[in-house]
């Protein structure tokens, strides 16, 4: 296989974008949702936190780090394009998954998966062996950018779920609860299971419900609701202890699987009540406090860790791309 490495620092992309040629500019379809999950729309209010719920004995966190360590071009069968010379492109990633177990006795990191991987559509892509490391050929559906970090996503998401099923030893505890750092598509079939997005980039509720956001206590939550759009899931909004700031300050969104029953629902959303908020962080120590959790950013320091040297990989890909 002949290739070549781009110039540019993995961090700033290429320095040739790909455009997607299927692509129409139009912006994707508002979710649908459905408000009535614990109680009509019109009823809705905050909901604090319950005293009779109690934390589960664990608490499982899982999260997954990924970084580009190199942006090459695949030569010989790509569009023949002048611009792009006929290659197609791809991407070198290393990316790394683990869970962080929290119980009465403590919390410590326990299954941690590091892979990599050659990331491109391109027929003639072949494994890369490097001294040092290997990157595998994962396919993509097409050469852009964003189809290249869909591929690296999905990897990604399947090495999460490794992770939670050894963690858990294939069998979910009665008394347990996993917590995905990140949305649940691709991992909502695991059992008793939440997923926590951190940043908001679009309002799903109408209007006149998303304002009930912005009013929340520390440790209350919105009402669950069911919403819907390639994929569909239960969620809920809940505001964790933080200094006040922003009208969405400390809000995070929570998500867990459609097929599960309204009171399966709510119980899971009063749980989650207890369990975040505890483990918030604090902006002294955290510059993404008090979303990003405190063992959530511990086992992200320490998967960026085995990730290994950026540099080094980056020089041995380009050392085999010279040698080829």
């Amino acid at each position: 296989m002949r290739f070549s490495v781009d110039a540019w620092d993995p961090a700033y992309g290429t320095s040739f974008e790909v455009a997607d040629d299927d692509s129409d500019g139009m912006d994707p379809s508002s979710a649908a949702v459905e408000p009535g999950v614990e109680m009509p729309a019109a009823e809705w209010r905050p909901v604090p936190p319950r005293s009779d719920v109690t934390a589960p004995a664990t608490v499982l966190f899982v999260d997954g780090v990924r970084r580009v360590d190199a942006h090459v071009w695949i030569e010989g069968d790509g569009p023949s394009h002048e611009h792009r010379g006929g290659a197609t492109a791809g991407i070198c990633a290393s990316y790394a998954a683990g869970v962080v177990t929290c119980s009465r006795s403590g919390a410590q990191v326990g299954t941690v998966e590091v892979r990599r991987g050659l990331f491109t559509p391109s027929p003639s892509a072949a494994d890369l062996l490097l001294p040092r490391a290997a990157y595998p050929v994962h396919p993509a559906e097409a050469d852009d950018t964003e189809r290249l970090s869909l591929a690296l996503q999905r990897r990604l998401g399947e090495a999460e779920v490794a992770c939670a099923l050894a963690a858990r030893g294939g069998v979910a505890d009665a008394d347990d609860l996993l917590v995905v750092d990140g949305p649940l598509r691709g991992r909502a079939h695991l059992p008793r299971v939440l997923g926590m997005i951190k940043s908001h980039r679009s309002t799903y509720l109408p209007p006149e419900l998303n304002g009930l956001v912005v009013v929340l206590a520390p440790g209350e939550r919105t009402p669950a609701f069911r919403m819907g759009t390639s994929w569909r899931r239960h969620s809920w909004y809940l505001r964790l202890p933080g200094r006040p700031g922003a009208p969405w300050a400390g809000v995070v969104r929570v998500e867990c699987a459609a097929d599960l029953a309204g009171p399966a629902v709510v119980a899971l959303a009063d749980l989650s009540q207890v369990v975040l908020p505890r483990h918030a962080s604090v902006e002294y120590k955290d510059q993404r406090a008090p979303q990003n959790l405190y063992p959530i950013g511990g086992l992200e320091r320490l998967l960026r860790r085995r990730l290994g040297d950026p540099s080094l990989l980056n020089r041995a890909l380009r050392q085999a791309a010279y040698a080829g």
